[in-house]
């Protein structure tokens, strides 16, 4: 009887095809490297920022903010860029109490003179801290101006009645200011810019000085840059490699994590296109 012979095995194939996954790593890194390219990128490009930044720090012995360190690094560098221009912030309810007799330096090195608050919110809401916030930061000796956030899908001359019947303009404040951020859902961009206008007038005749609009610059420039021109803007623009204000803008919202002595939380901060003294010519006179 034979023995049965061994079959060999079959020898597998060679096949061309990729573990499966390793594409996806190829992705994984190249946008991990790329994230840490740009890290790296910043840090250099603030490197002097951020060398002030901790020796304030550590000088000063200051908690952090939420923000990280090469946005409160920026900060520095762009209030440090333009000086002697001037620095201030903005503020409404969502700041809780503030203590106005600390809060007049950023970061406790650059002097803030001039503060924006919150009087309403579209035709019917007043800001709950505007009357305390009104008094208290023109008691301690601050700028002071009041801003109206409107809602598109609201009467427009409801709104600025309401704005008027809120605040009380004196010797010294800065002018009103428009804040328009939204687009409309229930009227045309036109129906909308009629409504601004409408506003812009109204409370431009009760004060007898021009209005400012705020707004992004998205926004600024898709929509108002044209029509609206004849109006001074305060526009927001947090982009992280945007260092200087632009000619055209009056005021710039450069940052909304800006740490303010006397207000707990992140605080937005901006710049005056000019200097104290020109500043002073701004003002309701």
């Amino acid at each position: 009887m034979r023995k049965p012979t061994r079959r060999k095995s079959p020898i597998p194939k060679r096949t061309n095809r990729k573990k499966k996954g390793s594409s996806k790593s190829y992705w994984r890194y190249g946008i991990t490297f790329f994230f840490l390219m740009i890290l790296g990128l910043s840090v250099y490009h603030y490197r002097t920022a951020l060398a002030y930044y901790f020796s304030f720090r550590s000088r000063h012995h200051i908690e952090t903010t939420e923000a990280s360190k090469v946005e409160e690094a920026r900060i520095f560098q762009i209030a440090k860029k333009h000086q002697p221009k001037v620095l201030g912030f903005d503020v409404s309810e969502y700041q809780g109490t503030i203590d106005w007799e600390q809060a007049k330096k950023l970061e406790g090195t650059f002097a803030l003179p001039f503060v924006f608050i919150r009087a309403s919110a579209g035709k019917d809401k007043v800001d709950k801290k505007f009357e305390t916030n009104w008094k208290k930061s023109k008691a301690n000796g601050m700028i002071r101006g009041a801003y109206h956030y409107y809602r598109p899908n609201e009467n427009s001359i409801k709104q600025a009645d309401l704005f008027i019947k809120t605040v009380r303009l004196e010797k010294g404040d800065l002018p009103p200011v428009l804040d328009i951020e939204n687009l409309p859902k229930k009227q045309s961009m036109d129906s909308l810019k009629m409504g601004l206008k409408r506003w812009l007038n109204r409370v431009e005749a009760h004060y007898g000085v021009k209005p400012i609009i705020y707004s992004g610059e998205s926004y600024y420039t898709d929509f108002l840059k044209k029509e609206f021109k004849e109006y001074p803007f305060w526009i927001a623009n947090y982009n992280f490699f945007v260092e200087n204000i632009k000619d055209e803008w009056l005021f710039w919202q450069f940052t909304d994590k800006g740490s303010v002595p006397g207000i707990k939380g992140p605080v937005d901060i901006n710049v005056y296109n000019g200097t104290p003294k020109m500043l002073g010519y701004l003002v309701v006179k």
